[in-house]
């Protein structure tokens, strides 16, 4: 509660010069620099960097955080138990949202301790917190990041002044990061995979030995899949599996 307070009070002393602004005229966008180097924005500059950085939020929740291992490897488990609609889309994004949360609720505490407090105390100024808050994020990419995938993506940017994977930049860390996340969710689908293949196998040859081709196997493995599904508690070691995947 006291961190969403603090995030509204961000807002509101951020649109507060525009609701208090004499004579109609709202301040410059002007940027100006410290007399210890650092750069200063006005407030309007400051809203206009806030809203467009809020415009790219879905994008980086996607991308820059654990949620694209998560739902694709819950998409290929809603296939192999040969379920197309059960658990829903809308129950896929929600389970995978809130397990993001709590896999990356670390990390975001760090951004919060080291980049959004400072900023709303006045003590960090926009660019330096900006630069702090990206530091802990950058170092949970790189903690899933294979170094191959990142060497790649260093070779392909032309880099070769990299002595440490700490100083790659961010516009290297990010597709590296994403082509090792969707290698890791299918790792794990193809695990979560192979005993429900098994069982449609089985079926199968039963049903072919039985002489009932013309009974579709999936519909007889589908109770079995459930099954099994349940009686070792899946669900449980699914999002086990996956919290356990990211160090958690």
């Amino acid at each position: 509660m006291k961190r969403t307070l603090s995030i509204i009070g961000l807002f509101v002393s951020l649109f507060a010069p525009f609701a208090f602004a004499q004579d109609g005229i709202l301040p410059a966008v002007t940027v100006t620099t410290a007399p210890d180097g650092s750069t200063q924005y006005s407030v309007t500059m400051q809203i206009l960097l806030l809203m467009t950085a809020l415009s790219f939020l879905p994008a980086m929740v996607i991308m820059l955080t654990s949620f694209t291992r998560i739902i694709v490897v819950l998409s290929i488990l809603r296939q192999a138990t040969g379920l197309q609609q059960a658990p829903s889309n809308q129950v896929l994004i929600g389970m995978s949202l809130f397990l993001t949360f709590f896999i990356m609720s670390p990390v975001f505490e760090k951004i919060y301790d080291d980049a959004v407090q400072p900023y709303i105390n006045e003590t960090l100024p926009i660019d330096q917190a900006v630069i702090a808050g990206k530091e802990p994020l950058k170092k949970f990419m790189l903690s899933q990041t294979r170094l191959t995938d990142l060497d790649t993506f260093i070779e392909i940017a032309g880099y070769d002044n990299i002595a440490s994977p700490e100083d790659t930049p961010m516009t290297v860390v990010i597709p590296a990061f994403i082509t090792s996340e969707l290698k890791t969710a299918f790792q794990i689908g193809f695990m979560l995979f192979v005993p429900f293949l098994v069982i449609d196998l089985v079926v199968a040859s039963i049903l072919m030995a039985m002489g009932m081709m013309m009974l579709s196997p999936m519909i007889v493995s589908l109770p079995f899949k459930i099954m099994l599904f349940v009686l070792v508690d899946g669900w449980s070691l699914v999002m086990g599996t996956l919290a356990n995947s990211f160090g958690v």
